[in-house]
């Protein structure tokens, strides 16, 4: 397998002044750093990066169409991306998630976090989810893939199927087509899991990106201690995932939308799956209409939760995606009773944690309500956040009191 790896003889030379990302930690080379590049190679092949001096600065994938012209594998001389290094990454992957979260489903590969630039590999069960978004990683996913199945098999795991949800408008960008389908055998793409004690079926192959969004792990357990009893309106439910947290932590009654007939029919089959179809009822509706209905009509919860979609997926887009964010919490607001609780987040990486919180406020004195800040937290640690890497720190959530003006 490792005949997937094809390091070439090209040396990358920097610019006087480029590289300043990766040198200060990150992975990322960009094409305006490039002073050229000698030797022969093929898009996709491992490089070695030096600086304008000639000094080594690492090993990488490159890709002449794309503004990430290098990815960084290794940093050291002596180690050139091999199997061997490879099987490393997958390993202290593996080893960093048994340390930090619950494993039955996890992310197991977080690109740049885990040093494998452009690949994710999410673990529901024992079926893995891939998603590959560079052309350099591409080549390696089969080998990665079977270093996983290796290393998880250690700890008498089995892996029965591999599916490819490589299907990402962001591939384009790479000259990538985009695709989606099994590596390997066949098998029921709809898979069942344990999380927080809810159970879900996971769709692999029709879902959002892999099928479910682990990165809310504990974020769903964290709103449960203020459920028992309440009245809760969970928006953008996606397959239900807040709504039955609520609803398993007994609240009295649970309320949640999303504009997907798909996602909708997905949460009802959760719902019946752990015996809360009593407790939670669904509608299909775009949030941005029904919560001004709602605010007008006088409607009240005890408990909002706003877990929308990224809004901005890229800096041009961020004034747009900021006054969507801000009227849905202005809504939002109106909606939590006196004393009530707001839960709201932003999976946006281009949606800085300082302009959210600064959006939150702005939604708060247009609401003409006060928020005591409950708790602030991040993305699930098997998403970890890799200082000097800004892409791999994306979730801000937060959790508020909110109380009328007094």
């Amino acid at each position: 397998m490792s005949d997937m790896i094809r390091n070439s003889e090209a040396v990358v030379l920097l610019n006087k002044g480029g590289g300043r990302l990766l040198k200060s930690g990150g992975a990322w080379i960009f094409d305006n750093e490039i002073a050229g590049v000698s030797g022969d190679f093929e898009d996709g092949d491992i490089v070695e990066i030096n600086d304008f001096d000639g000094y080594f600065l690492g090993y990488g994938y490159i890709n002449t169409k794309s503004k990430i012209r290098v990815r960084l594998m290794s940093r050291h001389k002596d180690e050139p991306v091999t199997e061997e290094l490879l099987e490393r990454r997958v390993r202290d992957a593996w080893e960093y998630r048994k340390s930090v979260i619950d494993t039955s489903s996890c992310r197991l590969i977080f690109g740049e976090a885990d040093f494998l630039p452009g690949l994710t590999v999410d673990k529901f069960e024992d079926v893995l989810v891939v998603e590959s978004l560079a052309l350099g990683i591409d080549r390696l996913k089969v080998l990665i893939i079977d270093l996983c199945k290796k290393v998880l098999s250690e700890d008498g795991i089995n892996i029965r199927g591999v599916y490819e949800r490589s299907d990402a408008k962001v591939r384009e960008l790479e000259g990538l087509e985009r695709h989606k389908g099994f590596i390997g055998e066949s098998f029921d793409t709809k898979v069942q899991i344990i999380e927080n004690d809810v159970k879900y079926i996971v769709d692999v192959e029709n879902g959002q990106k892999t099928g479910f969004f682990l990165d809310q792990k504990n974020n769903r357990a964290a709103i449960s201690r203020f459920c028992k009893g309440k009245d809760v309106l969970d928006c953008f439910t996606h397959t239900g995932s807040f709504g039955l947290n609520a609803a398993r932590a007994g609240a009295k009654s649970v309320l949640s939308v999303d504009a997907s007939d798909t996602a909708i029919g997905l949460a009802e089959e959760n719902a019946k799956l752990n015996g809360l179809e009593d407790i939670v009822s669904y509608q299909v509706a775009d949030v941005f209409e029904l919560l001004p209905e709602q605010v007008k009509s006088g409607r009240k919860y005890d408990v909002v939760i706003l877990d929308p979609p990224a809004f901005t997926k890229n800096r041009a887009s961020v004034k747009n995606a900021t006054k969507g964010y801000r009227e849905i919490n202005i809504q939002g607001l109106k909606l939590v009773k006196n004393g009530g609780f707001l839960a709201t987040c932003s999976c946006s990486h281009f949606m800085t944690p300082e302009l959210f919180t600064k959006t939150i406020a702005e939604a708060a004195r247009t609401a003409h309500k006060r928020l005591r800040q409950v708790e602030f937290r991040t993305q699930a640690p098997d998403h970890p956040i890799l200082w000097a890497a800004d892409e791999s720190y994306y979730l801000k959530f937060y959790i508020f009191q909110v109380v009328d003006e007094i």
